[in-house]
């Protein structure tokens, strides 16, 4: 019996996006045919939600999973997956006693970090470690110049886990905030089963979706293991490898509203 997907699913940076951070004009058209198709288009990304505006403007998307999860956003609700304050205050306080660490927050009122961070364009604060009791923390963020994310070594609180991104920064969230949790509750909200969804990813943290969803598509420039965790491997994002593969299967007639 052959499936027809409802719903794709893609993250942005090193996936959807090419390496300059552009869509191009023809990923734009397939996608829009894709909506005409009948399926539903959702982001989850690691992005924060003000860092995804212009793809949300330039692109129909029903719903998005942010944060890794620990903030998503359907037509009818927000779903909010935070750190809890005892466990951001725990990871602050270690990553803190590691001289030299670069540490970000991303929290309810935007990203805070203890040093300047031109591209995030952060507000620098010199009490990052006593935000938490204040504001919800979405998402904490670490890395060093010259300590691999591998060796920045914390006691991990039950509540929270950690994944490397992009070869260098370590995130922490809570156990709650997953991209697939996330995807789950997007889902949900459009009423799609998750064997009529298809996910694209490059990075580790796209392994579980790229593994549950019906269809699981690793881009040419993933991570080995995401392509070894992967159905099918698409062209690379700068050669729009998403758009790509959709209109295969644009052609092939499994895109459509049945």
């Amino acid at each position: 019996m052959s499936v027809y997907y409802r719903a794709v699913i893609v993250d942005l940076d090193r996936t959807l996006l090419r390496t300059d951070k552009t869509v191009s004009e023809y990923t734009q058209r397939v996608l829009r045919d894709v909506r005409k198709a009948g399926a539903e288009l959702f982001v989850a990304t690691a992005r924060p939600e003000r860092a995804i505006t212009e793809y949300l403007d330039l692109l129909d998307f029903t719903s998005v999973t942010t944060l890794n999860g620990a903030r998503t956003i359907t037509p009818g609700d927000i779903i909010e997956n935070e750190i809890s304050t005892e466990s951001a205050l725990e990871l602050l306080r270690q990553l803190a006693k590691i001289e030299g660490s670069v540490i970000s927050a991303e929290t309810e009122s935007g990203l805070y970090s203890n040093t300047d961070i031109p591209i995030w364009q952060p507000v620098v604060t010199d009490r990052i470690g006593e935000l938490p009791k204040t504001q919800r923390i979405y998402k904490l963020l670490a890395s060093h110049p010259d300590i691999p994310p591998e060796k920045l070594t914390v006691v991990m609180p039950d509540d929270v886990y950690c994944t490397v991104a992009d070869r260098k920064l370590i995130q922490f969230m809570g156990s709650t905030a997953t991209k697939w949790n996330g995807i789950l509750q997007m889902l949900s909200a459009a009423g799609i089963p998750v064997e009529q969804a298809i996910y694209f990813g490059d990075d580790m943290d796209d392994i579980e979706p790229i593994r549950r969803c019906g269809l699981g598509i690793a881009v040419a420039n993933a991570l080995e293991p995401v392509k070894a965790a992967a159905d099918e491997i698409a062209p690379s994002n700068d050669e729009d490898g998403v758009a790509k593969y959709l209109e295969k299967l644009l052609r092939d007639g499994t895109m459509q509203d049945r």
